[in-house]
């Protein structure tokens, strides 16, 4: 398997004119200093053009080491929750770019239902990237069955992700402390207790270690929980935001097996996890990815 990391994000040009031409969030607006991305439910942000440039994050992943980048939509910009006539002109033409790049980039899709599910793995997706939102409970995952039995169906991974924050006067980092973390905890509590047991193939990728929430798993069992859900063989927690710390604890409590590189490129600078040795970083980005996309 050639060295993966299963999670970035990369907006191709077609995605970014269609945000610089809406009038409403999400959308992309230029000031005097550049670019700025307004959303709903967070502070307006710069973007960094540069940072969206497929050369220079083709050549940032080589200097890397890495041989293959699954792009994942941006789900915190809300799109999934617009009106269908509004979002799927944006996910077309995040699909597209993305597919357009070819190696090493590859595309984690986003599907409003089962047909847009299989139309993006027709064309050429790896699997389907839903919002932790969309999950969160047993009415959530209730009328998301119907996706989430076609990506099973189809053998096709799913990778969970924070969606849309809800408070655009909090600091720049607040939702990525509070109702992402919350959100992906959520969503993984609502997996282990109604959801593995409804979907038993589907092959599951949690993003920035589910918020934590396996480490919480002795809280879990002194409260009748779940607990067990944190042996899941066919779920897999990306480490994207976290450092070694963090991460030696998860891995102590789910084990090596269950555990992938994503970095998050280029919302955050990945944290270096060179201290938990290479046979950790051989299992992260080449072994355990082999699992999840085979």
């Amino acid at each position: 398997m050639p060295a993966t990391d299963v999670h970035q994000h990369l907006w191709p040009e077609a995605l970014l004119s269609r945000l610089a031409r809406r009038t409403s969030p999400p959308r992309l607006r230029r000031d005097g200093r550049g670019w700025r991305v307004e959303l709903a439910g967070e502070p307006r942000s710069v973007l960094d053009l540069a940072a969206h440039d497929p050369a220079v994050r083709a050549e940032a992943a080589r200097a890397e080491g890495l041989e293959r980048v699954i792009v994942a939509p941006s789900t915190p910009l809300g799109i999934e929750a617009l009106p269908a006539g509004e979002a799927q002109p944006l996910l077309d033409d995040f699909h597209a770019g993305v597919l357009e790049l070819g190696a090493p980039f590859a595309l984690w899709g986003s599907a409003l239902g089962p047909g847009e599910a299989d139309a993006v793995l027709d064309a050429g997706a790896i699997g389907v990237c839903l919002p932790a939102e969309t999950l969160a409970g047993p009415a959530a995952l209730e009328r998301a069955a119907p996706l989430l039995e076609r990506l099973a169906a189809r053998d096709a991974p799913l990778l969970v992700h924070p969606g849309a924050a809800a408070d655009a006067n909090a600091p720049a980092w607040w939702p990525a402390m509070t109702s992402y973390v919350a959100a992906m905890q959520a969503a993984w509590l609502a997996w282990a207790e109604w959801g593995r047991a409804a979907h038993p193939r589907l092959r599951v990728v949690w993003a920035m270690l589910a918020g934590g929430a396996p480490l919480h798993a002795e809280r879990l069992a002194a409260r009748g929980g779940p607990a067990g859900a944190v042996h899941d063989d066919r779920s897999w927690f990306d480490v994207s935001s976290y450092g070694p710390k963090a991460v030696d604890a998860m891995l102590r409590v789910v084990g090596v097996d269950r555990l992938v590189h994503g970095s998050d490129r280029p919302v955050v600078e990945p944290p270096s996890l060179a201290a938990l040795g290479p046979s950790f970083q051989h299992a992260i980005t080449r072994v355990n990815p082999a699992e999840v996309l085979t």
